[in-house]
Parts: C-alpha cells; sequence; structure tokens
C-alpha cells in the first residue's frame, strides 16, 4: 500500500514537467529601409518606367514579429515594398539562428523603390539597386534577431471587422476580400500590451502613378495612428490583393466635405486613418485565441511561367531570377536551371500553411484574388472567357478549419497575380462584352498559376500531422 502511495506521489510530481503546455511568447522589432537619394537614381515601383524619386516623405519600414510556442520559432516579417523575391528570403535564413521559419511579406507598396526590376529606366532595363537590397537583408536579418531576443511571454486576442467600403474591385466580376484581422498581443502577467498585428487586403497606391516622393502609402498613416492610439509596436500584413483590391476610387471626404483626390497626401492620410478606425473597431471585437502549439508546413514548388514578357525580362536581365525546365510537375526531381527560356520554363517559389494552435495563416507568393481564397471563381465562366471548360482551383480558404484564419500575400515572393484559369480573358471575345481585356493577365505568369499554388496549398493543409 505504502509502495503504492509513493508511485502517486511520483507521478504527481514529475507529471507537470513531462506534459507542460506549450507557451506564446512574442517579440516586436523595425527598422527604417528607406533609400538614399542623391547619389544615383531611385527607381519607383508599381506604375510606369523611369519615375525616379525625388524626396522621402515618409519612411518605409521593416517590421518583425517573432513568434514562439517554446518549441518553434516563427519570424514574420512585413517590408514596405513592392516585392521581395524567395533567392533573397533565402540569402536571409542562412543569416539566422534559432528561427525554424521565415518570411517576409511584402504590402506591395507602390510608391517606394524598385525590389522587382520591372520600374527602371527603360522596359529593358532593371530598376533594382542590388547594393539597397543587400542592404534590406541585412537588415532583416538584425530586426529578427533584435525581435527573438526580446519575446515575452505572452497570451493573444484575435478580432475581425469588415470595411468593403475602403475597396475597389477594379475588375470584373466583383469579388472583394473585406476583412481586416487584428491580433492583440499582451504579457502573459499583468497584461501589458507588447504589440499589435493588422492584416488588410489593398494595394497601397492612393498616390497614384505622378507622386516621386517615397513613402509607405496608406500602409504608414495606419500603423502611426494605431501606434498612438494603443502606445505599442504595430506590424501591418498585406493578404488577399488580387482581383484587383485597390485603395483608387475610394470615396472619401475631407472634414469640409469635400471629395479627396487620388494622387494625394491628403487622401493617403485619410484612408491610412479610416482604417485604423477599422482595425480599432477588430481590436474592441477580439476575443481570447490560443495560438500554441505550432504547426509549420513549407512548400517548395515549381510555377509555370507562360508570360513571354517576363521570359523576355529575364532573357535581357530585367527579372534576374533563375527559371527552371517546366515539364508538366510542380515538384521536379532536378532543380537545374534552364539555359534556354524560350522552352517552357517555370520559376521556384514556396507556399506555407502556418497553425498557430487556433489560427489558421495560409502564406502565398503573390497577389492572389479573392475568388480563389473564399471559394467564389465565377461558376458558370463568361462565355468570353479563354479557358470556360477549366476546373476550378481550390479555394485556399476551405480547408482551414481553425477558429481564425488570414492570408500573408506576396509571402517570400511576388510572383504577380494568380488568376482563376476560367476567369483568364486575354483573348477575344472578352468578358462582359467589354471591348477591350481587362488588367491583369499581363502581370501573371500565366494561367496554370493558380492551379499550381492552390493545389500545392491544399495538400500541404490537407496532409495529417507528422
Amino acid at each position: 500500500m505504502m509502495k503504492h502511495l509513493l508511485s502517486l506521489v511520483w507521478l504527481a510530481a514529475v507529471a507537470p514537467f513531462g506534459a507542460a503546455e506549450p507557451q506564446l511568447s512574442v517579440g516586436f522589432a523595425e527598422a527604417d529601409i528607406s533609400p538614399t537619394l542623391g547619389k544615383k537614381p531611385v527607381y519607383m515601383a508599381g506604375f510606369g518606367s523611369n519615375r525616379t524619386a525625388t524626396k522621402i516623405h515618409d519612411p518605409i519600414l521593416a517590421r518583425a514579429v517573432v513568434l514562439s510556442d517554446g518549441t518553434k520559432t516563427l519570424a514574420l516579417v512585413s517590408v514596405d515594398l513592392v516585392g521581395f523575391f524567395l533567392p533573397n528570403v533565402e540569402n536571409i535564413r542562412k543569416e539566422l539562428k534559432g528561427i525554424d521559419h521565415l518570411i517576409v511579406s511584402s504590402t506591395h507598396n507602390h510608391e517606394g523603390p524598385d525590389t522587382v526590376g520591372l520600374w527602371g529606366a527603360s522596359p529593358f532595363q532593371s530598376g533594382v539597386d542590388a547594393e539597397y537590397v543587400k542592404g534590406i537583408e541585412a537588415t532583416i536579418a538584425k530586426i529578427v534577431g533584435a525581435a527573438d531576443k526580446s519575446k515575452v511571454a505572452a497570451k493573444a486576442k484575435i478580432g475581425t471587422a469588415n470595411a468593403p467600403e475602403l475597396i475597389t474591385d477594379n475588375r470584373l466580376p466583383e469579388v472583394k476580400h473585406d476583412e481586416l484581422v487584428a491580433i492583440r498581443f499582451e504579457a502573459a502577467t499583468g497584461g501589458k500590451l507588447i504589440g499589435i498585428l493588422i492584416q488588410w487586403n489593398c494595394h497601397p497606391e492612393t498616390l497614384d502613378d505622378k507622386n516621386r516622393e517615397i513613402t509607405a502609402d496608406f500602409v504608414g498613416y495606419t500603423v502611426s495612428a494605431v501606434k498612438k492610439k494603443h502606445g505599442c509596436p504595430v506590424a501591418y500584413f498585406t493578404g488577399t490583393v488580387g482581383g484587383l483590391m485597390t485603395s483608387l476610387n475610394v470615396p472619401l471626404k475631407n472634414d469640409r466635405g469635400v471629395e479627396l483626390k487620388d494622387g494625394t497626401f491628403e487622401k493617403a492620410e485619410a484612408f491610412g486613418n479610416a482604417l485604423a478606425k477599422v482595425a480599432d473597431k477588430a481590436l474592441t471585437a477580439a476575443v481570447d485565441a490560443k495560438l500554441v502549439p505550432f504547426d509549420l508546413r513549407v512548400k517548395t514548388i515549381l510555377v509555370p511561367v507562360d508570360n513571354a514578357l517576363y521570359k523576355l525580362a529575364k532573357t535581357v536581365g530585367v527579372l534576374n531570377r533563375p527559371m527552371f525546365p517546366w515539364t508538366g510537375t510542380t515538384t521536379p526531381k532536378d532543380w537545374k536551371e534552364a539555359a534556354d527560356v524560350t522552352k517552357p520554363v517555370g520559376v521556384k517559389t514556396e507556399v506555407a500553411y502556418l497553425k498557430l494552435g487556433e489560427l489558421d495563416i495560409a502564406a502565398i507568393p503573390g497577389e492572389i484574388y479573392p475568388e480563389l481564397v473564399l471559394g467564389k471563381v465565377q461558376d458558370p465562366p463568361d462565355p468570353g472567357a479563354d479557358f470556360p471548360a477549366a476546373a476550378v482551383e481550390p479555394a485556399i480558404y476551405a480547408p482551414l478549419k481553425g477558429k481564425f484564419k488570414m492570408l500573408l500575400g506576396l509571402a517570400n515572393d511576388e510572383l504577380g497575380y494568380f488568376i482563376p484559369k476560367r476567369q483568364w480573358d486575354a483573348e477575344k471575345p472578352f468578358c462582359y462584352k467589354l471591348k477591350s481585356s481587362q488588367y491583369g493577365e499581363v502581370n501573371s505568369c500565366g494561367p496554370d498559376a493558380a492551379a499550381a499554388i492552390c493545389n500545392a496549398f491544399r495538400a500541404l493543409a490537407e496532409a495529417p500531422k507528422k
């Protein structure tokens, strides 16, 4: 009897250690990544060629959020850039220690420097300053390390709010992803606010194509407003921006009731402040969310590139990006670089499914259409579609069964638009009886890119946990 009692005492003593609950810890850090003006031209991204910067209106930043469940550590970084390629992210990963996975998501800022290559002095010249991009890599590695060191035990609350009035969809059919997600991180003991993460789905291009001052566009104003109100670090992440989700043509008025014009800092500020109010609404509605344990799944895939302009840009050096032979599979056995891009080729990228307790996150390497995220691909397709019999791609959100969900767009790459194949419309007759094609296809890898991304993500999300 005494032996039995001693065994129970021993089990009670060791059980808490062997079955300890995972503990969330979080750290934030940020740094200015604005380019230096004056020494050489700084080509601005997102619209036409040869738009050179004349001034830094407000800083563009890199913001890091590092999270751990005690076993795995995840770094999420947002940069106020038009895009950041996977090879650059891979360079950063080589410099990091103790980070199980890094995601660098660009806000897709159209008022910052060209970090992709498509907006140089001419269509045949890259706008990328390699030295500047190397500096960004070093800065990201630095702030990830700082955020990692600053981690403290935390608890989280998540809230959402819809704001369809703050998005225009400038491509038919109109499908908006208008949900903002806000995550509030508090110290596990005492409840002190550690930081806030905001995720929203919209092109930062309020300043339009004539602006020549470097700015984070509305993102900077949103972050500043939320930071001022709550007195803590704030990290903004872009989500679903294809389709096209944009701040242009969103009707906003000033305090005097005068309609604000696109291409003005007044409208960018008004839009940013309006979005900050939506974030506050989401934070007010936030509820407790368990964000541990972590399940981090990543898949490297090959996405077919049919875009003749992309291939030409690769040939003349505008796109400094390896391409690989395309044989019809997203998972080739050999990753030997293609010598001739006039033949079928693809580009290496990655998708990720991140399950943080009750939060499911899809990390998508480009600008995905809302239809593909929300399961709203047009059915039946318009008679003018180029591929009306194409299969509907699996929706990104369909396999996400967590209590909360979120999408990180332009995550670790920028491959342009992912368009539902049955909505591809580059040839006459055009959909919706339009006289010309809508914008989108010209900046997409091709009609089969969406299927490659969506199928790979579904396989990740539905795979049994190891």
